[in-house]
């Protein structure tokens, strides 16, 4: 019966992504994603059981109001609807439902620069702009995100106190579970902040090459600012812990036209 239903879920899987194709979680108001039943309900189904069958954690707990704040939080980092294609948004979307598993770790950077350079602009300076402005975009949402995923560790340390006071074996594999799902969305997340980071620097980079404008000290001091949620994520250092408030401000990183590159006026 196990095999029975493994084929199955197999069989629907390979017919469910051929029909797939390019299709990404569908977007609403204000980069949030909207309900859909296809991405809500029958592909974490069926994300589900092939993540058992790579031998991963499942849990079966209803999700807290907090976990629920953080995947949607979260989410608005694991696409880019505002520059569409260069982010793999098909991708995560498999990965997020679970039906592959982590596919992230070999997204190439290059991709957004990649699409600056496709995309028609009327100046050259406003190519330096836009990168400005998907900056601003993460740097506004940033700090929410943090405490989102703070409140999410908060309840994790929590159900650890509880499962030791009052929890059933069954619960406490629940609990694990649950805390390794949670665990691998916040990489996840860290991942995806440090992507951004190196696709935008990528793009300056490039940019400063091909179109060389004073702009690029804008982008510069905004990347710097990102630099310092890059490493508090990678240290996991969601609530402050390291610097006393949710933005740090630590030593700054050396500016990449320190030494003075020559601009177009």
């Amino acid at each position: 019966m196990t095999i029975d239903r493994g084929i199955k879920a197999a069989a629907i899987l390979v017919v469910f992504a051929a029909s797939l194709g390019a299709c990404a979680r569908p977007t609403g108001d204000f980069g949030r994603a909207a309900p859909s039943v296809m991405h809500d309900q029958i592909m974490p189904t069926i994300g589900a059981s092939q993540a058992r069958g790579r031998g991963e954690p499942v849990s079966n707990f209803n999700q807290t109001d907090q976990e629920r704040e953080m995947h949607d939080r979260v989410w608005r980092f694991l696409i880019a609807p505002h520059t569409k294609d260069w982010f793999y948004d098909t991708a995560v979307e498999l990965q997020r439902t679970r039906l592959t598993g982590a596919t992230d770790i070999s997204f190439n950077p290059d991709r957004y620069y990649n699409h600056l350079r496709s995309s028609a602009f009327a100046s050259s300076r406003i190519r330096y702009r836009a990168v400005g402005n998907d900056i601003d975009m993460d740097l506004a949402t940033i700090p929410a995100t943090f405490i989102a995923i703070c409140n999410v560790i908060e309840v994790d340390r929590q159900r650890g106190i509880a499962v030791s006071n009052v929890g059933t074996p069954e619960n406490a594999q629940q609990a694990a579970a649950r805390k390794w799902e949670n665990d691998q969305k916040i990489a996840w997340f860290t991942r995806a902040l440090d992507y951004r980071y190196q696709a935008y620097s990528m793009a300056l980079d490039r940019l400063l090459v091909e179109t060389p404008h004073e702009e690029a000290r804008i982008v510069d001091e905004k990347l710097a600012a990102l630099s310092h949620y890059v490493r508090r994520a990678k240290a996991r250092d969601f609530c402050g812990g390291g610097s006393g408030a949710i933005v740090s401000k630590n030593a700054p990183i050396p500016s990449r036209i320190e030494n003075g590159p020559v601009y177009r006026k």
